[in-house]
């Protein structure tokens, strides 16, 4: 693309001719005459510059980021609109994007939290560069934010007593044992209550899966797969298969101590072992 270019010659010699001659002339007629010399030197000048600033429209493929005027940081799915054509595109998550436009065109830059933002492409572009872009970013101030509310009271269809702290196997153990025959004649209400009140059996067979359930807790912690892994130099797999065969034996009570456990694992490990030999060998066929 080639743009046109002014070119101004001004001859000295011209000049000095006019100079020399507007003095024969009257005042008022020289002053006419160093005004429209002065309007001539000047009027090339002002064409010049108007002709530098003329720039022919080509289409590019602009590409560019978008980004923070605060922190550099990309603004992503910000809106890119064509001021001329009113067609535009959205920048990604990293604040790029590619449009089709003309190199005189306006774009208008939204996004949620950011100053609108018009901005123009530089006249040299070529669309080969990256350019960046900046855009204002918008605070702004709150007040406080008081929230008040109460707690609902939620129906259940059922009468609930109040909490409490206590333990709740240490709460009444009046009728954890059978009360003596004895009982039926000194107080025959709760030796009654204890073989006939549903609500009492409940409570026992409650606090009787939950000793069980402490029971296991406590246990576990001294009989799982990674002591038995550490005891029998098991893989993860193959202690699966011993625990699974060292179960079905049921030699461990759920009480047993960590050195118990340990011998017993250790003990019925060298079992296992000779009864998957034995399994393992062929056997011999009867003649």
């Amino acid at each position: 693309m080639l743009k046109s270019r002014s070119i101004v010659v001004i001859n000295f010699g011209s000049i000095n001719f006019w100079l020399f001659l507007a003095k024969s002339f009257p005042e008022n007629m020289r002053k006419s005459l160093f005004a429209g010399l002065i309007l001539l030197l000047i009027t090339p000048l002002i064409l010049k510059a108007q002709d530098d600033d003329l720039v022919d429209p080509v289409l590019i493929k602009i590409k560019a980021n978008i980004l923070s005027l605060a922190d550099s940081v990309p603004v992503p799915y910000a809106n890119v609109l064509n001021l001329r054509t009113h067609s535009g595109t959205i920048t990604n998550n990293g604040g790029y994007f590619t449009l089709e436009m003309l190199n005189i065109d306006s774009l208008i830059i939204t996004s949620i939290g950011y100053q609108k933002s018009v901005l123009k492409v530089p006249a040299n572009y070529s669309g080969y560069t990256t350019l960046n872009f900046y855009i204002q970013p918008v605070s702004y101030g709150l007040g406080e934010v008081k929230v008040d509310g109460e707690k609902p009271k939620v129906d259940l269809g059922f009468e609930t007593g109040r909490p409490t702290e206590i333990a709740p196997e240490l709460r009444g153990d009046a009728f954890n044992e059978a009360p003596p025959v004895l009982a039926a004649f000194f107080n025959p209400i709760s030796y009654w209550q204890y073989y006939l009140s549903k609500k009492e059996k409940r409570k026992r067979e409650v606090r009787k899966e939950m000793v069980v359930q402490k029971n296991w807790e406590m246990h576990s912690q001294n009989y799982n797969k990674e002591k038995v892994m550490m005891l029998t130099g098991l893989n993860e797999a193959a202690a699966d298969s011993f625990m699974v065969w060292f179960n079905s034996q049921d030699v461990l009570p759920y009480l047993s101590s960590e050195y118990q456990v340990r011998a017993t694992v250790i003990e019925f490990f060298h079992y296992y072992q000779i009864e998957k030999a034995q399994t393992a060998s062929p056997q011999p066929s009867p003649k």
